[in-house]
């Protein structure tokens, strides 16, 4: 289960920015989640909350988006959201696309006490 590896490095990340902002805890994380990330939001949301304890995230609320895939055909310059991983422009038919969303997992915001 790989979700827990991204949870200790997105608390790291978190433990990080605490400090350079000079926070003594973290009340909110908000993470956006690809549908096609590989990564199980369920899963994400059980590790955080199993290893937030003993950190600056312990009081924290954990947020997630998950986005759909998104994709820019390059010959019709067409923006298209995906239900499916079919990389074919929906609007020609074209395999020339770009994804743009859903691929990924990021870090978007947090919430800090002084």
């Amino acid at each position: 289960m790989h979700e827990y590896s991204i949870v200790q490095a997105l608390i790291d990340q978190c433990e990080e920015l605490a400090v350079t902002n000079k926070a003594s805890s973290i009340t909110k994380v908000v993470v956006k989640i690809g549908k096609y990330s590989g990564v199980e939001p369920h899963l994400l949301q059980i590790a955080f909350e199993t290893f937030k304890d003993q950190t600056v995230c312990k009081h924290a609320e954990f947020v997630m988006s998950i986005q759909p895939l998104v994709i820019i055909c390059s010959d019709c310059q067409q923006e298209s959201v995906l239900d499916q991983p079919h990389y074919i422009c929906p609007a020609c038919e074209s395999h020339s696309i770009r994804v743009t969303d859903g691929e990924d997992m990021m870090l978007m915001s947090l919430e800090m006490e002084a």
